[in-house]
């Protein structure tokens, strides 16, 4: 196996839940609008640090598909699909594109702004020394 070299783009970015590796840009988002068997999943333009499992024909929710499972180039666990193919016309727009799960992807900017809490508000004993 081969030396791995993670990319880490500039700006707001998903990252792996389990390992935290740069995935996708959020200037990259496509849609919000996917579901998964597990989920929500989001579409994207581009992805980074991931490899590709075999390309299938896939029966999904919108139709027959040529996809491959995605995994985190880091960690090695699934993360979501892309679409190679589309069958159906009306399809076509997903080809190239990346779906990553959302129950296995960290928005970056929801994870930092949540990551400390500072109670703000005075409680009983912060009164009584006054």
């Amino acid at each position: 196996m081969g030396r791995i070299f993670v990319v880490e783009p500039e700006g707001r970015s998903y990252r792996c839940k389990f390992c935290k590796t740069h995935l996708a840009l959020a200037d990259d988002l496509v849609s919000r609008a996917f579901h998964c068997r597990r989920g929500k999943a989001y579409l994207f333009n581009k992805a980074v640090n991931i490899t590709y499992g075999a390309f299938e024909e896939r029966t999904m929710l919108s139709g027959l598909h040529i996809v491959a499972d995605i995994f985190c180039c880091f960690c090695g666990q699934i993360v979501g699909w892309k679409y190679e193919s589309a069958h159906a016309r009306s399809q076509k727009y997903k080809e190239g594109k990346f779906v990553l799960e959302r129950g296995r992807i960290v928005d970056e900017e929801v994870e930092l702004s949540t990551e400390f809490f500072i109670d703000t508000h005075a409680n009983m004993s912060d009164a009584e020394d006054v």
